[in-house]
């Protein structure tokens, strides 16, 4: 029985890859020849070999060490993996590269216990920081707190009287702001809200200072932005940091004009390192201009690809702005946010589909999802079009009905696995015991024939990839928790683990044909593990290190 097409293709093309392998090839040295190692190829023709070979920054040839010691030469490097286990590059299919440049330089708030927490971490920035510039943070979660009710800014502003501070949570759904941040910002109880977001108000109608979704705007458009060349000092940082993680590439999901330009000249003067896939962010001008030029890919040495566009549906399941189609469990005259009108989605994916442009757009809650699967349809049903590969991002909450839909439309789930292992302990009081059913329902998916990207949403998430490998395959924490894992039907075999990590990224790009697995004829981008993950106990995965990472054949991380 024939596997649905989207899955079917993105298995296939390595096999077809590697039939690319020119007959004249071992007739060339090679510039780098990788062996005695377990390399799984994540290609179905030669799933594991022990050697390969690389030249001009691609994969020339794979399989055993004594045919790739044919390809040996005068200046031919070799390097001796000494039985370790290879991969292929890992590519994050959904995450935010701007947004961990400027987390990287802004007070970490991750895994703070307590409110009064948060405010040590601030107080202590502020010892170092003058009076009246403003203070950033992010990572603050109020479900891991004891109580989860929005913080006030009163101990905030108690504390930090003298320094605008904004403290953003850790989904980037909602921020927290002091009163000299409000004040900056002219934000009264005579504020109005903009559609999509909501002021946190207390009983008299006075901002509690938090601010979620559309609202964030009223206070972050008056932060003060970094220069280009510090921009481009914290980008650099941040690669260094995917690289200490085996990360090769990401989806960035959502860039504006001047970074997408940012991005390309540190593609030019090669400064990037990176196989970054740029989805615009949702500006009417930035569409224009984009849709104007067409898709382009693999630009720069296969550095930057600008073919997709990022939308907004609704908001997050931790700041109750998901939208539901009942209301929240712990929350009963809520049912979340839309953030953009569905008939806005379908005219932009009209558009995309006429522009040559693949349409991402962000949906978590189950009435999110709907509301997108039912504009791409309209959209498709107007513009028929074969293999547009629309997604849709993070497809957390599903109704049962609409898991086939994905199939059906061509539409592709990109999820972040390390999402349920941070949510399952409190999404059950979001939802009730019912929705759970539908919830991170990734082997409901598979077996429908999509492909699933996997994703952390850095910096929503760690960076380290790792963490959601571990998340597909158990279904649990760090801990190991709970016992047999949540929801464990759910769970991802190994190998779809793997692949969710590297091809199917690469064919929720349209890059299948030039990375994504270790086939002949594609970039040399691979990892060196210190474990084998896909034979190790699950429990074992998390204490995997990596120990190189390579992007076109150069070394670019070495522990």
């Amino acid at each position: 029985m024939l596997a649905p097409a989207p899955r079917a293709a993105a298995l296939a093309v390595a096999a077809l890859a590697s039939l690319a392998q020119p007959a004249t090839a071992q007739q060339t040295p090679a510039d780098l020849i990788v062996t005695n190692a377990r390399v799984y190829t994540v290609d179905d023709s030669r799933p594991l070999v022990e050697a390969f070979a690389v030249r001009n920054g691609r994969i020339v040839f794979t399989g055993s060490a004594r045919e790739a010691a044919s390809l040996k030469g005068a200046n031919t490097k070799v390097v001796d993996a000494g039985g370790r286990t290879i991969i292929p590059g890992m590519v994050d299919g959904h995450a935010h590269f701007n947004n961990l440049a400027k987390k990287l330089r802004s007070v970490d708030l991750v895994g703070t216990r307590s409110y009064d927490e948060v405010i040590a971490r601030v107080v202590e920035r502020a010892k170092t920081t003058p009076k009246g510039q403003w203070i950033i943070g992010r990572g603050w979660d109020q479900n891991a707190w004891g109580s989860t009710a929005f913080p006030t800014h009163d101990a905030l502003t108690a504390a930090l009287p003298d320094h605008p501070v904004l403290l953003e949570r850790i989904d980037g759904h909602a921020q927290l702001a002091n009163m000299a941040a409000m004040k900056v910002a002219g934000l009264t109880a005579a504020t109005k809200e903009p559609s999509g977001g909501k002021i946190v108000r207390d009983a008299k109608g006075v901002p509690t200072g938090v601010l979620v979704d559309n609202a964030e705007g009223i206070v972050s458009s008056k932060v003060p932005t970094p220069s280009i060349q510090e921009w481009r000092a914290m980008h650099k940082d941040a690669v260094k940091l995917m690289h200490r993680w085996g990360l090769v590439g990401m989806h960035d999901a959502g860039a504006s004009r001047e970074m997408i330009e940012l991005y390309e000249d540190m593609a030019k003067q090669k400064e990037l390192d990176l196989r970054l896939y740029i989805m615009i962010s949702d500006n009417a001008a930035a569409l224009t201009h984009y849709f104007g030029m067409g898709p382009r890919s693999a630009l720069y040495d296969g550095q930057v690809w600008v073919r997709a566009v990022k939308l907004y549906a609704d908001g997050a399941m931790g700041s109750r702005g998901a939208a539901l189609l009942e209301p929240y469990s712990d929350d009963a005259n809520n049912t979340g946010l839309l953030l953009s009108a569905p008939a806005h989605i379908q005219e932009v994916a009209e558009a995309g589909l006429k522009a040559g442009f693949q349409i991402n757009t962000h949906a978590i809650g189950d009435r999110g999802n709907r509301v997108v699967l039912d504009a791409y349809e309209k959209a498709l049903d107007k513009t028929p079009m074969a293999n547009h590969r629309f997604r849709v991002e993070h497809a957390q909450i599903l109704h049962q009905d609409d898991i086939p839909r994905f199939a059906q439309l061509g539409v592709i789930p990109s999820m972040q696995a390390s999402h349920q292992t941070s949510d399952m302990y409190w999404i059950g009081k979001r939802l009730g015991p019912t929705r759970l059913y539908g919830a991170y329902a990734w082997q409901s998916l598979l077996q429908t024939g999509v492909v699933i990207p996997n994703g952390s949403d850095f910096p929503v998430e760690e960076v380290n990839p790792l963490i959601s490998f571990h998340a597909s395959i158990a279904r649990q924490d760090a801990r190991d928790w709970p016992m047999g894992g949540w929801f464990p039907a759910e769970r991802m075999s190994r190998e779809d683990a793997l692949r969710s990590m590297t091809l199917w990224p690469a064919y929720a790009g349209f890059q299948e044909q030039e990375m994504g697995s270790i086939t002949p004829g594609k970039y040399a981008d691979f990892v060196i593990l210190d474990q084998d993950i896909m034979k190790v106990p699950a429990e074992m995965v998390l204490r995997t290190s990596v120990l190189a990472t390579y992007l076109g054949g150069r070394l670019v991380y070495a522990k």
